[in-house]
């Protein structure tokens, strides 16, 4: 058994305070600290789930820990919640990151971590305890590494796909993120495709690979992005998707929330156009072009999702919605 099977198998042993008994529709939707959005403010209505992201791993000890500045809304997230909508359930969500150093990932920590028997009970044992401090009714594993990547293996490594299938309640597919201003690409492209005739760089592709490698569709959760980005456009004339781009731009990384989004393009007086082809909407302002899901994107995921048997979805983040527009159309005509 792999380090990581070890692993998964300790941590759900543990948390089975309060296991998954039926496959109800997820609709999860990550809140993130940094975001600074009032954690009253969220329509809990619209959700299942709802994630609050992070808690880290302390590199020296290994115990999961908070940062200084996040621990009062940590503390009270999961309380929130439930006098918000008792049938919500919060999780806390862990990220492999050194504390010490902002924000950069540090996974070789984790995997240090894991390899480690001793390291793994402190981790394990620390989790747990949090978890349940703070009211919180389950632990998600946010990482490259856990929170799957839109395929079952990354670089040298595979995830233990059997493991996962008997071991997790589900797993979150991170579709979305694919090419972004920041990266090498140096070209406009759909960071969240559901399909791409061109290439395997798509969450169809990803999701038909799992299968394949043996976890079921009904323990795939669809990631659903509500931010997009914004392109610097080569040559204005030249506009479309896989039009040549020379990096981010309105934005320090071009990431935009959707909201932000749509107040952009209000102010331009213009509408981005849906494209069927990957499923997205695309915008192009002068030098600029947008990359973004807006109502009929994010319908048409959910219906695939639906269509392929999948347990739900999940949303990166929350406070990016306009009016929970997008939460509305994600969840309109689902099973309950």
């Amino acid at each position: 058994m792999s380090i990581l099977s070890l692993l998964l198998l300790f941590i759900i042993l543990s948390l089975q305070w309060k296991p998954l008994t039926s496959r109800t529709w997820i609709k999860a939707g990550y809140w993130y600290t940094g975001s600074e959005y009032p954690i009253p403010n969220i329509n809990t209505a619209l959700f299942t789930h709802l994630i609050c992201a992070f808690a880290y791993i302390n590199s020296s000890t290994h115990d999961l820990v908070l940062l200084t500045s996040d621990e009062p809304y940590v503390s009270m997230f999961a309380s929130t919640v439930k006098n918000s909508n008792p049938s919500v359930k919060p999780l806390l969500s862990i990220r492999p990151r050194n504390e010490y150093h902002g924000n950069d990932e540090n996974s070789s920590n984790f995997f240090i971590m894991a390899e480690n028997p001793a390291y793994r009970k402190s981790f394990v044992e620390s989790s747990i305890k949090m978890a349940r401090h703070y009211g919180f009714e389950g632990i998600d594993l946010y990482a490259t590494t856990l929170l799957s990547h839109y395929l079952p293996e990354l670089d040298s490594v595979s995830y233990p796909v059997d493991s996962v299938r008997k071991k997790i309640d589900w797993v979150h597919v991170r579709s979305y993120d694919y090419h972004t201003p920041m990266t090498i690409d140096n070209f406009t492209a759909a960071h969240a495709a559901l399909y791409d005739p061109s290439s395997p760089v798509n969450t169809d592709y990803g999701i038909n690979l799992w299968i394949k490698r043996g976890l079921p569709a009904s323990q795939l959760v669809l990631g659903l992005a509500y931010h997009g980005y914004a392109w610097t456009l080569a040559d204005p004339k030249n506009d479309g998707i896989g039009a040549p781009a020379k990096g981010m731009v309105i934005t320090k990384d071009g990431s935009m929330s959707y909201e932000y989004i749509k107040k952009y393009l209000r102010s331009y007086r213009v509408n981005s156009e849906y494209n069927s082809t990957y499923v997205m909407n695309y915008c192009a302002i002068g030098s600029f072009g947008i990359v973004f899901d807006d109502v009929e994107a994010i319908r048409n995921k959910v219906a695939y999702g639906k269509k392929k048997g999948l347990l739900g979805y999940s949303v990166w983040q929350v406070p990016n919605d306009d009016n929970w527009k997008l939460s509305i159309a994600a969840g309109k005509n689902l099973p309950q």
